[in-house]
C-alpha cells in the first residue's frame, strides 16, 4: 500500500518536468531486443543520409548539368537521384517493419510484466484503487509508452542525424546564409521553452481523466443490471457525462497548447525561409552565389525546420508518455504487503489442523474488525461460523488464505504460522467456494478444471456428479463445453455455485473453505447438493460461513461471531440450550429455513 500512495503523491506533485529517470527506466524494456533496435537505428541513418544527398544532386543538376548544357550529365544525375529515392523507400519499408516488430514485442513484455505484478498484489491494493484505473494502465498507458519507445526513438535518431547533416552542409555551402537562417533559432527556443511549462500538466491531467472514464465505463457495464433494476439510468448517464466532460476539457486544454505552439513554430520557420530566399536572391543578383546553391540551401533549410517541428511533436509525445509511465511504474513499484519470508517453508503435506490464536486485524488503521479471535479446527472436523453482517466472518476467510496480514496474534496450519510458509504451497492445500460464485469466461468444463489444471475430463465429470451439477450441465445444448460467458452470466446463481463446488472438489483440497456458498441456492437445489456436500466434507478440514441451517447442524462446532470476537462456541443443540445469541439467530433466520425445508 505504501508504494501506491508514494507513487500517487509523485504524480500529483510533479509539475511536468522532463524526467530522465522515467525515460531511462522505460527504455530498459528494449534491452532484450537490442539487435532489432540496432537495425532500426541503422535504417533511420541510411534513410536520413539518402535524403540529405538529394539537395546536392539538385544543385549539381542546376549549376553543372543544366548550366553546362550537358544532357548526358543531367540524365546521369537524375538516374542517381532516382536510385537514391528507390533506396530511400526500400530502407524505409524495412525500418517500418522492424520498428513495429520491436514495438509489439516490448508491448507484450511490458503488459505481461504489469499484469503479472498486479496478480501478485495483496487485496489491500485493490481495496484502494478503481478497477477501471488499473485496466487503463494496462492498456492505454502501455500503448502510449510503446509509441515513445519505438516511433519516438526512431524520430529522435532522425532528428539528430538530419540536424547535424543539414548544418554541416549549410555551413559548407555558404556561411553567411547559414547565419541568416539561424537568426530565428533564439526565437524558436523561447517559444519551445514556454511550451514546455504549459504542456506537462495538461498531459498528466488528460491521462488521469482517461483513467476515470475507463473506470466509469467498466462500472457502468458490469453494474448495468443493478442500474436498470433501480431505474437509475439517468443518474448513471449524468455521472458519466460529468466525467466524460472533464476528459474533454483536459484534452482540449492540451490541444489549446498545441494550437498555439505548432503555428508559432511554423511561423518562425517561414520567417527564416523568407529571410534566406531574400538574402539568397540578392546574392544571386550580385553574382555572389549560384542559383543551384540557393535552391539547395532552401531545400536544406526546409529539412532543418522539419526536424525542429518533429522535435516539438516528439517532446509532445514524450510528455504524454511520461504521464503514462508514471502511472505504470506506480503500479510496478507497489509492493504487496503480504510476501513470502526469505526462509519460508514449503508445505508438502497437510493434515488439516487449523488454529487462530488471539488474532487482531482491521482493513483501516485504528479501525479493528477482529478483536482477539480464537478458533481451532482439528483434522477432518467441520466448523461453522455464524453471526450478523459485519461481525467479521468473511474477514476470517481472507486471513486463512493469507490475502491480508494479521495485525497481532497468529494463524497456524499444522503448527506452522502462515507467515512461515510459502503462500503458493498453503493455497494449494485449500479449496475455496465464495458467495458470489465467480466463473471465468470459458466453458463449464474448463471452469471446473480450474481447480486442478491437470484434471482429466473423467475427473471433471466425477466432481460434477458428486455435487449434483451434472444434471443441469447435460441439459444444456453443449453440455460441459457450454460457454458460460463473462462471470458466468449464462448460468443462474444456483448453477454457478454448483460449478464452483465441483471446482473445489476436483482440486481435492485438505482444507475446505465455504463462504456462504449455498446462500444463493434455493431449498430444492440445496437438497440436491446435500450428498455432494457430504462428499466434499469427507475426510477434510472444513470451515464454513453458513446462512443455511442444514450446514450449521452438520458442524462439529459452531463459532458465533459478534463485534469482531467469538461470543459463543458449541454444537447446534448446546447453543440452543444456552438461549444466547445463537438462539436468537436461530429464531430470526434458521428456524424459518427449517420450516421452509
Amino acid at each position: 500500500m505504501g508504494g501506491w500512495r508514494h507513487g500517487f503523491r509523485f504524480a500529483a506533485e510533479d509539475k511536468g518536468e522532463f524526467d530522465w529517470r522515467l525515460l531511462t527506466r522505460s527504455f530498459a524494456f528494449m534491452g532484450p531486443y537490442w539487435p532489432a533496435l540496432a537495425v532500426s537505428i541503422l535504417t533511420v541513418i541510411l534513410i536520413t543520409a539518402t535524403d540529405l544527398v538529394q539537395p546536392l544532386l539538385f544543385q549539381r543538376a542546376i549549376d553543372v548539368d543544366i548550366a553546362g548544357r550537358d544532357a548526358s550529365g543531367l540524365t546521369r544525375t537524375m538516374l542517381i537521384y532516382a536510385g537514391m529515392v528507390l533506396g530511400h523507400q526500400a530502407t524505409h519499408a524495412v525500418q517500418i517493419w522492424v520498428t513495429h516488430w520491436l514495438g509489439q514485442n516490448v508491448t507484450r513484455d511490458l503488459r505481461l510484466k504489469v499484469f503479472s505484478h498486479v496478480q501478485s498484489l495483496s487485496l489491500r491494493f485493490f481495496d484502494n484503487i478503481e478497477l477501471g484505473d488499473t485496466i487503463s494502465r494496462l492498456t492505454n498507458d502501455i500503448d502510449l509508452l510503446n509509441e515513445l519507445l519505438t516511433n519516438g526513438l526512431v524520430t529522435l535518431v532522425n532528428i539528430i542525424v538530419t540536424l547535424g547533416g543539414v548544418m554541416l552542409a549549410m555551413v559548407t555551402m555558404n556561411a553567411r546564409l547559414t547565419l541568416v537562417a539561424f537568426g530565428v533559432v533564439p526565437l524558436l527556443y523561447l517559444v519551445t521553452a514556454t511550451f514546455r511549462q504549459w504542456v506537462g500538466q495538461a498531459y498528466r491531467l488528460t491521462r488521469q481523466t482517461v483513467a476515470r472514464v475507463t473506470a466509469r465505463v467498466e462500472e457502468g457495464v458490469t453494474g448495468v443490471r443493478i442500474i436498470q433494476a433501480f431505474a437509475q439510468e439517468d443518474h448513471d448517464v449524468a455521472a458519466f457525462r460529468r466525467i466524460n466532460e472533464e476528459n474533454r476539457l483536459a484534452t482540449m486544454e492540451a490541444a489549446s497548447v498545441r494550437a498555439v505552439y505548432f503555428p508559432s513554430v511554423e511561423l518562425t520557420g517561414t520567417v527564416g525561409m523568407a529571410l534566406v530566399v531574400w538574402f539568397g536572391g540578392m546574392a544571386i543578383l550580385r553574382g555572389q552565389v549560384t542559383v543551384g546553391v540557393v535552391v539547395a540551401f532552401v531545400s536544406y533549410l526546409f529539412r532543418f525546420f522539419q526536424p525542429i517541428r518533429s522535435l516539438t511533436v516528439l517532446y509532445d509525445q514524450v510528455l504524454a508518455a511520461m504521464a503514462a509511465s508514471e502511472r505504470i511504474f506506480e503500479l510496478l513499484d507497489d509492493e504487496s504487503e503480504v510476501q513470502d519470508a526469505p526462509d519460508a517453508h514449503v508445505l508438502s503435506e497437510v493434515e488439516g489442523h487449523v488454529a487462530l490464536e488471539d488474532v487482531h486485524f482491521g482493513y483501516k488503521q485504528d479501525v479493528p474488525v477482529l478483536r482477539g479471535v480464537n478458533m481451532e479446527v482439528h483434522p477432518g472436523e467441520m466448523i461453522a461460523v455464524v453471526g450478523a453482517t459485519g461481525a467479521g466472518k468473511t474477514t476470517i476467510i481472507s486471513l486463512l488464505q493469507r490475502l491480508y496480514e494479521v495485525w497481532d496474534g497468529r494463524i497456524t496450519v499444522d503448527g506452522w504460522d502462515l507467515r512461515e510458509v510459502t503462500m503458493a504451497s498453503l493455497r494449494q492445500h485449500m479449496g475455496v467456494v465464495l458467495q458470489d460464485g465467480f466463473l471465468f469466461s470459458d466453458s463449464i468444463r474448463e471452469n471446473i478444471r480450474y481447480g486442478q489444471l491437470e484434471a482429466t475430463d473423467e475427473q471433471v465429470a466425477e466432481a460434477a456428479q458428486a455435487v449434483g451439477a451434472e444434471e443441469f450441465i447435460l441439459r444444456m445444448e453443449d453440455g460441459y463445453d457450454t460457454e458460460v460467458r463473462e462471470r458466468g452470466e449464462k448460468l443462474s446463481m444456483g448453477e454457478r455455485q454448483l460449478v464452483c463446488l465441483a471446482r473445489a472438489l476436483v482440486a481435492d483440497p485438505r482444507i475446505l473453505i465455504l463462504d456462504e456458498a449455498t446462500s444463493s441456492i434455493d431449498p430444492y437445489t440445496e437438497l440436491v447438493i446435500q450428498r455432494g456436500l457430504e462428499e466434499l466434507f469427507k475426510e477434510r478440514t472444513s470451515i464454513v460461513i453458513a446462512h443455511r441451517l442444514s450446514t450449521v447442524r452438520r458442524a462439529d462446532r459452531i463459532y458465533v461471531m459478534e463485534d469482531g470476537g467469538v461470543a459463543e462456541v458449541g454444537t447446534h443443540d448446546q447453543l440452543l440450550a444456552q438461549g444466547g445469541l445463537y438462539s436468537t439467530l436461530y429464531e430470526m433466520q434458521f428456524k424459518a429455513q427449517e420450516e421452509a425445508s
